[in-house]
């Protein structure tokens, strides 16, 4: 039987990956602008 825990577990499963990959992709780009405002700034 599949209970509701299982589809919990399995629904968190699939944010956590989700999450990660989106931070996987995204983090680059948005670490390398902001070290570009950072050194600007102090310019």
């Amino acid at each position: 039987m599949y209970s509701i825990e299982m589809a919990y577990a399995r629904m968190r499963e699939l944010q956590d990956l989700a999450n990660r990959s989106r931070a996987h992709q995204s983090a680059a780009p948005r670490r390398a602008s902001k070290l570009r405002l950072a050194r600007d700034k102090k310019r």
